[in-house]
């Protein structure tokens, strides 16, 4: 079969599905595919994870610690490690749909990761890699920050982590899903199911990483608990190997940018044309593309109407063919149109995400000054706190998916019980009672430490992390099932790693606000908020109380943008013939362009 024939992008949607075996040949629905298969990729999903939560979530440890680096500083080192990570996911989407496939690119990458694991895990062993041993807290001692080749190699190792793990997030979730046909009723109403045993895959991993792993790191080191996620991520490898002979691949389409190009290049081209008052005036279909292989339903929609200036056809004397750079097909034109519609719901997520970065930075540094003591002989790390949401999530997820799915179809119709987007609405909600929960409890933990010279038990912090557990539930699988079920063919890992880009965007913007925060605080007489490396002289409960107002007011910008994009374009009927004459009506709204229902 010919590929190009087969691309939804390059003009009109396609009738059917097309993918290969590890061998390139055509699949066989018997042997390749389903859940058997997306077993395999959620293996590797929760040994990476499992891995790269057991460095991220204690690592702002071993950087103020161990390579000292002061608070603030070591704060925005996590949160740039991890924004990078998620802003890599689009050069992993990329690769995957443009030129390797998402298979190769997790293969690929995951050594690339392996490798990173490893450099950190011989960094941390070796002391001639890390600055002299001391107290940070302490006042007497003055202590060296990592500098030169130490801080070199320090970076280089994390970087290549970042480089793996970034590359392999959205091939992961884009690979598992592509294991369902959507031309298949049976295995397309699986889908749904898919993105909730994917995230159960993802809260196990985080589990074990919270738990045994950080326990790991904080009883024998963080050399061993490097090496602890090295092997988890080897382990992976295996799982992904393992099931090359199952999986379904959907074959590279060449450069996923130049459709989008076209379209712009062609509206800006003739942006002195006036747009006709009818879409049916504007150019439909491309001339040589096969019948048996066209699907109409993208109805046309006014917003963004610069861009149908892209199909109007000249009308002259000449009668010649214009070029795909100056004539596009309204299809063309529609899905440039969704992929900017959904570029204000990715943007209402960031905040969000930055919560979360307060949780596996500061929240983290928060515990370590509250009693950890558990039994006499037991300490619990503060970085195992983070636990908690995915403890609540194994528990929920199934309960989610089991009974409130089906209660919920019965209600609304629809095969996910509700829509992604009204799924994200609740989550954005909720967080903001998260970072209430964190400014009230750490109000009292520095009067109590300031006023009675006690700790408060560091079981305070629970409720912070399990609201926030509660609201990812909601928005995390909602955003990875809204932007892959918008996703055009040839384009499913890219779309999924604008998921990944929001958590990206989320920390960078942590970082960012804590500068200026100490910046707009600070004075001659007093330091910022979050300028000291001692809490109890910091006011981070202050800054919590700013992440809730700026999340109630991102929850209502998400409100009128959830608006806004109810109108987006669908495609929800086919209208095509096939070979035996036969008209068949298959729909396409669980795998490519839904109708976004409004979230309230």
């Amino acid at each position: 079969m010919d590929v190009e024939a087969e691309q939804n992008f390059q003009g009109e949607s396609v009738l059917a599905e097309f993918s290969v075996d590890w061998r390139g040949k055509s699949c066989k629905p018997n042997k390749h595919g389903g859940m058997r298969a997306a077993a395999f990729v959620l293996g590797i999903q929760a040994f990476e994870i499992m891995a790269i939560a057991a460095v991220g979530n204690n690592l702002i440890t071993y950087v103020f610690n161990e390579m000292h680096f002061p608070l603030s500083k070591s704060a925005n080192i996590v949160t740039n490690f991890v924004g990078t990570i998620f802003l890599l996911s689009l050069l992993g989407g990329f690769l995957s749909d443009s030129y390797l496939g998402s298979f190769w690119t997790m293969l690929i990458f995951g050594f690339v990761e392996l490798s990173g694991f490893i450099l950190l895990a011989v960094q941390a062993h070796l002391p001639q890699l890390r600055p002299p041993q001391c107290n940070m807290i302490s006042k007497e001692e003055h202590c060296v920050e990592a500098k030169g080749f130490k801080a070199t190699m320090f970076f280089i190792a994390l970087y290549l982590v970042a480089l793996g793990s970034g590359c392999m997030k959205p091939n992961m979730i884009a690979h598992g899903a592509d294991q369902f046909r959507k031309d298949d009723p049976k295995q397309s109403k699986k889908l749904s199911t898919y993105f909730n045993t994917a995230y159960f895959s993802f809260c196990v991993g985080e589990l074990i990483a919270l738990t045994m792993l950080v326990w790991v790191q904080t009883r024998s080191g963080m050399d061993v608990g490097f090496s602890v996620s090295a092997a988890a991520m080897a382990m992976g490898l295996i799982s992904l190997i393992s099931g090359i002979l199952f999986y379904r691949n959907k074959p590279p389409q060449g450069s996923i940018f130049t459709p989008i190009a076209r379209v712009l290049v062609a509206a800006i081209t003739k942006r002195k044309q006036v747009c006709p008052s009818r879409s049916e005036m504007l150019h439909q279909r491309r001339n040589n593309a096969p019948d048996h292989l066209i699907v109409s339903g993208l109805r046309h929609t006014d917003k963004f109407r610069f861009l149908d200036k892209a199909s109007i056809k000249i009308q002259d004397c000449s009668n010649m063919k214009e070029s795909p750079w100056k004539l596009c097909t309204i299809t063309e034109v529609e899905q440039v149109k969704i992929i900017l519609s959904v570029i204000p719901i990715f943007a209402c997520t960031i905040i969000f995400n930055t919560v979360l970065a307060q949780l596996q930075t500061f929240s983290v540094q928060q515990g370590s000054a509250m009693d950890t003591q558990l039994t006499k002989s037991f300490h619990i790390p503060p970085a195992s706190l983070q636990a908690i949401p995915y403890i609540m999530l194994i528990i929920l997820v199934p309960i989610y998916d089991v009974c409130f799915v089906p209660f919920a179809r019965r209600l609304t119709g629809k095969e996910s019980g509700i829509t992604p987007l009204q799924r994200i609405g609740v989550g954005l909600c909720t967080v903001t009672f998260s970072m209430i929960a964190a400014a009230l409890v750490e109000k009292k933990r520095r009067e109590v430490a300031i006023g009675s010279n006690k700790l408060l038990s560091i079981f305070w912090i629970a409720p912070q992390f399990l609201i926030f557990g509660l609201s990812e539930m909601f928005t995390a699988v909602g955003l990875l099932e809204f932007f892959y079920k918008q996703s055009l063919s040839g384009m499913q890992s890219f779309l999924t790693a604008m998921t990944y880009c929001s958590y990206s965007f989320g920390f960078f913007l942590s970082s960012l606000l804590v500068s200026l925060v100490n910046k707009i605080t600070s004075s001659s007489s007093n330091s910022g908020w979050l300028s000291d490396n001692d809490l109890n002289k910091d006011r981070l409960d202050y800054f919590y109380w700013l992440l809730a107002a700026l999340s109630l007011l991102n929850f209502f910008n998400y409100l009128f943008w959830s608006r806004w994009y109810s109108h987006s374009p669908s495609l929800s009927t086919t209208a095509a013939h096939d070979s035996y004459g036969e008209e068949d009506h298959i729909s396409f709204s669980s795998s490519k362009h839904v109708e976004a229902e409004n979230v309230l």
